[in-house]
């Protein structure tokens, strides 16, 4: 009984299929980056930030106070 010597891929056959990962990943994040720069233009659209009102006085004064015990 005779072993088969098992198929090894060819140097080509791999940088073929590490280019098509590479080109995937590539589509994959340009899209990502589509989607969040159309995200950010229709943010900026609105004027609204994520946080509330990043400006002017506090509603009330925060007081800091150390934990006894």
């Amino acid at each position: 009984m005779a072993a088969e010597p098992e198929a090894t891929p060819e140097p080509e056959d791999a940088q073929t299929v590490e280019d098509d990962v590479k080109q995937r990943f590539r589509e994959a994040l340009e899209r990502k980056q589509a989607r969040q720069a159309d995200a950010n233009a229709a943010h900026r659209e609105r004027g609204s930030t994520k946080i509330g009102s990043t400006h002017g006085p506090a509603r009330k004064r925060r007081s800091f106070r150390r934990k006894s015990g």
